[in-house]
């Protein structure tokens, strides 16, 4: 774009040095008034078309230079709003993995929990059927005096004192 600024520019100046020239030597030329004035007339006529011409010319190429600048814009826009829907949708595909990927990871939580409930009830139910059967081992084992009978029967009374 500055070289065709640039260019209108030389050619405009030699146009209008070339016209200065061209009446100044018409003007001290030997010639009649009637003839120089004639010569001057075709000459500035000649001027006047050959500035019509450049004039025209620039003003092409600007719309040829505008034209092209609008299409790429025109392309770019196209190709933006192109990539962006594609952005969008590896958006919506990665936003839809995530919640599955949350959802099982969810439900495998769940599962482990409950099992840990499961499992944790069970221990619990074995160690409170174990109690009663230790006891009654050592009871057989080991009878005891009605004296050791009292005394931990009175130990049990004070250990459940101590719980509450």
């Amino acid at each position: 774009m500055a070289k065709d600024h640039r260019t209108f520019d030389l050619i405009t100046g030699m146009i209008i040095g070339g016209a200065i020239g061209a009446i100044t030597a018409l003007l001290y030329a030997p010639k009649s008034g009637r003839e120089t004035r004639e010569e001057v007339g075709e000459k500035v006529e000649d001027i006047y078309g050959r500035a019509k011409e450049e004039y025209d010319d620039t003003l092409k190429k600007a719309r040829q230079s505008y034209e092209k600048t609008v299409s790429r814009i025109k392309d770019f826009e196209t190709d933006a709003k192109q990539k962006a829907e594609e952005v969008e949708g590896m958006m919506d595909d990665l936003v839809g993995k995530g919640k599955e990927s949350v959802e099982q990871s969810k439900g495998r939580l769940r599962e482990a929990i409950d099992s840990a409930r499961r499992v944790f009830k069970e221990e619990s139910q074995k160690e409170e059927q174990a109690k009663p059967e230790q006891e009654s081992e050592e009871e057989t084992k080991s009878p005891k005096t009605p004296e050791q009978k009292s005394e931990g029967a009175k130990g049990e009374q004070g250990n459940k004192k101590e719980e509450k």
